[in-house]
């Protein structure tokens, strides 16, 4: 059994529910202790809620540029214990796969980042570039006390990071075929319409806040189905709105509601800003002179790293490690990657398929986790290369 393969089944074995981080950046931190890293743990959010950070550093020779390797600890919940074939904190092998939660979402990453870094400074003790790890409890969570956190906290003490690895479940077919370079923004608002309840035979007597909503909802519906909030661009798919939840009524079939609620969300492009997003919302609300109170959400904004040394590099360590050509992608859903594009230029997300994630039975291929390992050193590799040509 390969090291990285142990110590995926050893961070898979804790219970790290979020925010419990139940060990496992001890168990990280350890290992990197005795690779000379300096930690930091940093704790946040209230007493029923606390929150596990970890920063961890190790300094390279002249103060060279900073590659963080990033990522989260704590995993989902289980879901009903007997629909798992195995038990969910056993690390069970099957066909190749390792089954376990948080086996692929994201413990075999972590495992394979330090195990990489091991790899590397074995083979170069003393290098020009600067290693990080930033990991979370809190990624699976509210994520208000998790990376967030962190960066704001390097932020106020001048802190830069140059390159950044996220270490989410990315690919698609085979461990490799997909990074992401960027993701969409993400926007949500709750749109309570006024009207006035009354009995539904007398409706002179009442205002029916649904009817009211209705022409508005028509052309949001249609600016949004002609691909109208914004074009897109070549990295990102058009924006997109769409409603998750209306509530209204009181559950009997006789009364007309005193209000609707709505709840809808924005994934944006670089092409949009909240801004933009919220004004056209409005004027759509204003034409139609719905009787209204509308509150926004903004989980994150979009960013995107174009191709540049960090893309190039993990482009190339995948490629020779595994002779794929990797795809380029801003698609799914949001990550900790959106807070640290605020104090990073250069952010992309690489990791296993990610089929199975949050499933009963998560799984991850036995043979991606070496992969990946060996990508995260080459990775490394190239980009020491880069910083020791710079400082020749």
């Amino acid at each position: 059994m390969s090291r990285t393969l142990q110590l995926a089944e050893q961070l898979i074995s804790r219970p790290s529910l979020t925010p419990d981080d139940a060990g496992c950046q001890q168990i990280l931190g350890e290992r990197l202790a005795r690779l000379g890293f300096r930690l930091e743990t940093i704790e946040s959010g209230p007493a029923d809620f606390r929150v596990t950070n970890l920063w961890a550093v190790r300094a390279g020779a002249d103060g060279g540029r900073t590659l963080v390797f990033a990522g989260h600890t704590d995993v989902v919940p289980t879901g009903p214990l007997d629909e798992w074939t195995s038990p969910p904190f056993t690390p069970t092998h099957r066909g190749g796969q390792l089954y376990g939660r948080g086996a692929c979402d994201m413990k075999s990453s972590l495992a394979a980042f330090v195990v990489a870094i091991e790899e590397f400074l074995a083979a170069r003790p003393d290098p020009q570039l600067t290693l990080a790890l930033l990991l979370t409890s809190d990624e699976e969570g509210p994520s208000v006390d998790g990376t967030v956190v962190v960066c704001h906290t390097l932020a106020a003490r001048g802190e830069t990071i140059d390159y950044c690895i996220v270490g989410e479940p990315t690919s698609v077919e085979r461990c490799g075929d997909m990074i992401k370079n960027g993701r969409r923004g993400s926007m949500s608002g709750r749109l309570t319409v006024n009207g006035i309840q009354g009995h539904i035979a007398y409706p002179h007597l009442a205002r029916n806040p649904v009817h009211a909503f209705a022409p508005a909802l028509a052309e949001l519906v249609a600016i949004n189905a002609a691909g109208g909030w914004d074009p897109g661009n070549a990295f990102f798919q058009p924006t997109s709105w769409q409603i998750s939840n209306i509530h209204a009524g009181t559950g009997a079939n006789n009364v007309i509601p005193g209000a609707v609620v709505i709840d809808f969300n924005f994934r944006f492009s670089t092409e949009s800003t909240p801004e933009s997003l919220q004004q056209r919302v409005q004027a759509v609300l204003d034409t139609h002179g719905v009787d209204h109170t509308l509150a926004w959400t903004v989980g994150g904004l979009p960013f995107l790293t174009p191709p540049a040394e960090l893309v190039e590099a993990v482009q190339q360590a995948i490629h020779d490690e595994t002779g794929i050509v990797t795809e380029l992608s801003t698609s799914g859903g949001t990550s900790d990657a959106r807070f640290i594009a605020r104090i990073c230029k250069q952010v992309i997300e690489f990791g296993p398929v990610n089929a199975s994630i949050h499933k009963i039975d998560e799984h991850v291929a036995v043979d991606a986790i070496e992969t990946m390992k060996n990508v995260y050193r080459r990775t490394i590799e190239r980009l020491e290369q880069i910083e020791a040509g710079s400082a020749a």
